[in-house]
């Protein structure tokens, strides 16, 4: 099936620079939900209970703005070929007890917060960045993905960590870095996915987009 309109129930730019690659622009609307309260992920005690909560946390974004689409198509004769594209991104400390990094805080102290991670968790270490995507019709035919993509630091994160703050780059950013960004620059390998770890893995988009379950 050949869609008409992609919605992207997100308000990440970055997901949405993404989301141009594959779709034309013109077919895209962004509709962020009407509530940014998210599930956390303080009872996941493993890795598959995270992927799991990521999932439904993705769903729950889809959900949304299906709700208020359906209320506003319900007069119509045909509905439009709409797809509905929601995606949430974390990066996990892999471990016996694995350790869930979202977007550092927004008070005053996240500099400092940020500097743990990268010195505690990042340096010379490797981590799982995780996306959970979830498309749905409007009808509520879906299907859902969750990436895994491993992130590896360079050991010497110190020796330009303090500039990398001023930047103010590691504020709205799951792990508190940006591969596509200055953030670069502390990354020594990737395996797998590296528009996973940006927040919309792309080669997993277009597997979803030609899903049998959404024909």
């Amino acid at each position: 099936m050949s869609f008409r309109r992609y919605l992207l129930a997100s308000r990440s730019p970055r997901r949405l620079e993404l989301l141009q690659q594959v779709v034309h622009p013109t077919l895209i609307e962004v509709r962020p939900p009407a509530s940014a309260e998210e599930a956390g992920f303080a009872d996941c005690q493993n890795l598959n209970a995270i992927k799991s909560r990521l999932l439904e946390i993705a769903r729950h974004k889809a959900e949304l703005v299906r709700t208020d689409l359906n209320a506003e198509e319900g007069s119509l004769h045909e509905r439009p070929r709409t797809l509905l594209i929601a995606a949430d991104t974390t990066v996990v400390i892999t471990g016996d007890t694995p350790i869930v990094l979202g977007q550092p805080p927004e008070h005053d102290d996240w500099r400092e917060v940020v500097s743990e991670w990268f010195r505690k968790h990042y340096a010379g270490q490797t981590h799982s960045a995780l996306t959970a995507v979830h498309v749905i019709t409007p009808d509520g035919r879906f299907a859902e993905q969750v990436v895994e993509t491993r992130v590896t630091f360079r050991a010497d994160v110190d020796r330009w960590l303090n500039w990398y703050l001023l930047t103010g780059e590691p504020r709205g950013k799951a792990g508190g870095y940006a591969l596509q960004g200055a953030g670069s620059l502390f990354i020594e390998r990737v395996e797998g996915s590296l528009s996973n770890v940006i927040g919309l893995p792309l080669e997993a988009l277009l597997e979803l987009f030609a899903d049998p379950a959404l024909k």
